[in-house]
């Protein structure tokens, strides 16, 4: 009878198996890294701590984590941004990306990172590991073979080209405005601007021209958007325009950006694949078969690696206090049973900061304690992290049976507490 194979053995991905890395991400993912691909892929992953997966010296696992600022409603927290999640296909059902998980919750908690967050190349795989989907996008689509129809006026201000250089310190503060309305977006320095906003190439198609970037108002800016363009082609075929990212602060500066969008010569179409669920372009559209949602998808997917930090350390819309039952069978911290107090019903220091609410009414109290009292809510770690961010509604949870109300109402009060004036929005991958 043959031994069963040693399991690999988990540990820290050196700088000098970065060739590795990228041989079994090669592998997994189906892709065929160029020079200038693989040397990009370096510098991020030079850039992530890495988890590897070895078996007699070869790699078979790797896990990468960028170090994230988060936002989060109120505030912003430590996220580790999980990328590079691969096994190679003669490892898997071994338990390796189970291994490779359990350092990171470790890594987490010893670093004081609350969150986990992953694009998921797989969804199937990662409700298992305590991720749930915590944003969604829209992809909208407008007919500009005619000029764009809107209910309101474009702010007539003008409008100018700004060279890729500028971006980070022009831009940056209306990004930074945009991530203290919704939560879901990491925080960008110049690096991460300049390659994983602005490369010079789409990385998904290289018929695409260089990042264009449309500016409304002076200093401070009041709206911009990044987009490609790509001709018609010999059939006949109009060209399009491709939105990267849209940012204003007001209704009209919208109108701007999206009419100019849609006024682009030689293109018949505007394609803007990641929008916020919510997006007033739908509703601001006089004519809705000329603008159309094509698409609703998962964007960010959530973890809770410390369920009492992630929670004590946003905002809440409403008070309330419930118990609430959380499995957790990975993180035996997160598993058990807790009283959720939010607001006016706390008493004493927070770890947040001072009772009551901030003038826009929402409450920065909570606490988060183990208790014997009787759950109202029974559910998941993963739908929890669904809710956590605002965006899936537990009503919706219990209605699906995935989530166990035992007290009437509870999770309509734990909804109310948990909205958000806008929902959360993920554009960039990681």
């Amino acid at each position: 009878m043959s031994t069963p194979p040693a399991a690999p053995h988990i540990r820290e991905v050196p700088e000098a198996h970065l060739g590795r890395a990228l041989d079994l991400a090669s592998l997994v993912f189906h892709e065929s890294y160029d020079k200038e691909d693989r040397e990009r892929y370096r510098r991020l992953l030079r850039r992530c701590e890495r988890i590897g997966a070895y078996a007699d010296d070869r790699l078979v696992g790797l896990l990468a984590a960028q170090r994230l600022q988060l936002s989060v409603p109120g505030g912003q927290l430590p996220c580790a941004g999980l990328t590079f999640v691969s096994v190679a296909p003669t490892h898997r059902r071994r338990g390796v990306l189970s291994a490779m998980m359990a350092q990171q919750w470790r890594g987490c908690a010893a670093q004081g990172r609350p969150l986990a967050a992953l694009w998921a190349s797989e969804s199937a795989i990662y409700g298992r590991y305590g991720f749930g989907a915590a944003t969604h996008l829209s992809t909208i689509e407008i007919d500009s073979t005619r000029p764009l129809a809107l209910r309101v006026a474009p702010d007539p201000g003008p409008l100018r080209l700004l060279d890729a250089a500028e971006a980070p310190e022009l831009l940056g503060p209306r990004y930074e405005a945009s991530r203290s309305r919704r939560a879901g977006r990491p925080a960008r320095d110049r690096l991460w601007w300049r390659e994983q906003v602005l490369p010079e190439e789409d990385e998904d198609d290289d018929e695409l021209s260089p990042p264009r970037i449309v500016v409304a108002g002076q200093d401070p800016c009041a709206g911009y958007a990044i987009y490609r363009t790509r001709g018609g082609d010999d059939n006949g075929a109009p060209g399009i325009v491709e939105v990267q990212e849209l940012e204003s602060d007001t209704a009209p500066v919208t109108a701007a950006l999206w009419s100019y969008l849609a006024s682009i010569d030689l293109t018949g179409r505007v394609r803007a694949w990641g929008r916020p669920a919510d997006d007033p372009l739908p509703l601001i559209a006089a004519d809705r078969d000329q603008v159309r949602v094509t698409r609703q998808f998962p964007a960010l997917w959530l973890r809770l690696v410390d369920v009492r930090a992630a929670l004590t350390a946003r905002t809440w819309a409403e008070p309330v206090s419930l118990v609430l039952e959380v499995r957790d069978e990975a993180i035996p911290a997160n598993h058990g049973r807790f009283r959720l107090i939010t607001g006016p019903l706390t008493t004493g220091p927070l770890s947040t900061g001072p009772l009551g609410s901030d003038p826009d009414g929402v409450s920065r109290g909570s606490r988060y304690e183990p208790t014997t009292d009787p759950a109202d809510l029974v559910l998941d770690v993963r739908d929890l992290a669904a809710c956590y961010l605002g965006d899936t509604r537990l009503r919706r949870l219990v209605h699906a049976g995935v989530v166990t109300e035992r007290t009437a109402g509870a999770a309509r009060r734990l909804d109310a507490a948990l909205h958000t004036a806008f929902l959360p929005f993920t554009h960039d991958e990681f």
